[in-house]
């Protein structure tokens, strides 16, 4: 058990955690009563974002001297930060009048979360924040033609019955944690 507060303290988790809380709740307060989805897919965002910022550690011959195998620990990190952000949407949402469907923050959740995975195995840790935000920001202006390629750029704001925004969110969820559960964060 030991071995899990000091890989919590390495990767910044209780900071984390509080960023998370704060994010969340700040854009739920923000958004007053008229909570929709795109407030709802902000404040996935931004907790997935905070919470993937310590995707990598401080010492990557540290890293590698572990007596348990990291990319259980990789695999574990990740999903925590996926459950995190979701199951707090989910929650703070019901403190108010209106709500999102639970299966879309669910699956934007994992597919938040697979980007990520390969953020921070693309370009380290550090910046596992990056593709989340920027999907997140990119989805609101994509054209909505009903062609399959905008339901797969916009997946993020599509509706739960949407085949194609399934599919990307399980895509990137499934890469993302593949990617990073195999090779970590870059150094």
């Amino acid at each position: 058990m030991r071995w899990a507060v000091l890989y919590a303290r390495s990767r910044q988790v209780p900071a984390a955690v509080t960023a998370v809380v704060v994010s969340t709740v700040a854009v739920w307060l923000l958004s007053g009563d008229d909570w929709t989805l795109p407030q709802a897919l902000l404040a996935l965002a931004a907790a997935v974002a905070v919470a993937a910022i310590g995707l990598s550690g401080q010492d990557p011959g540290l890293d590698r001297t572990a007596a348990l195998p990291w990319p259980v620990r990789r695999f574990a990190h990740l999903a925590l930060i996926g459950v995190l952000a979701g199951a707090l949407v989910l929650g703070v949402q019901e403190l108010g009048l209106s709500t999102v469907d639970t299966g879309v923050i669910l699956r934007d959740a994992a597919g938040l979360t697979g980007l990520a995975g390969l953020a921070a195995t693309t370009a380290g840790g550090q910046f596992g924040w990056t593709l989340p935000l920027l999907w997140c920001a990119i989805s609101p202006f994509v054209p909505q033609d009903g062609s399959a390629t905008s339901h797969i750029a916009a997946w993020l704001l599509q509706p739960r019955e949407t085949p194609a925004a399934t599919w990307t969110a399980v895509t990137l969820a499934v890469m993302g944690a593949a990617a990073y559960t195999a090779w970590g964060g870059r150094r």
